[in-house]
């Protein structure tokens, strides 16, 4: 039986205060291989700048038993964006299976008068020391 695991994001400016509704979410995973990504969700966050929650398959909870073992979690990467705020990349958002996943995304609004600006480098998570 295949795992699955769940995430989830919360999108918002101002250190946490001010939710962005309307913010188009993204939920990818790269191919190593292939060096491509693959969409596995599109969302547009709610009035409190939530997402629905987007079902990701995970390795089994057996993966975690012994060390030595592949990584016991999926990852995926975050691509937000909203008029009027930077691009945001979040890479590497470890999904453990049979959990919600809550991530978080802080937004940076652009200056006024100018165009959408890409970001400088992503945001990476390094993996869970297991």
């Amino acid at each position: 039986m295949a795992a699955t695991g769940t995430i989830l994001t919360r999108v918002f400016t101002s250190q946490a205060q001010i939710p962005v509704a309307g913010a188009t979410v993204a939920f990818t995973q790269r191919s190593p291989a292939q060096g491509r990504h693959t969409l596995l969700a599109l969302r547009v966050t709610d009035a409190n700048g939530r997402t629905e929650p987007v079902l990701v398959p995970t390795p089994d909870l057996s993966a975690s038993e012994s060390p030595g073992t592949a990584d016991p979690f999926a990852v995926c990467d975050i691509w937000v964006e909203a008029p009027g705020y930077e691009l945001l990349v979040v890479e590497d958002v470890q999904i453990f299976p049979g959990t919600q996943t809550l991530q978080e995304l802080d937004l940076i609004p652009l200056p006024e008068q100018s165009a959408a600006l890409l970001p400088e480098a992503p945001v990476i998570i390094p993996p869970q020391n297991l």
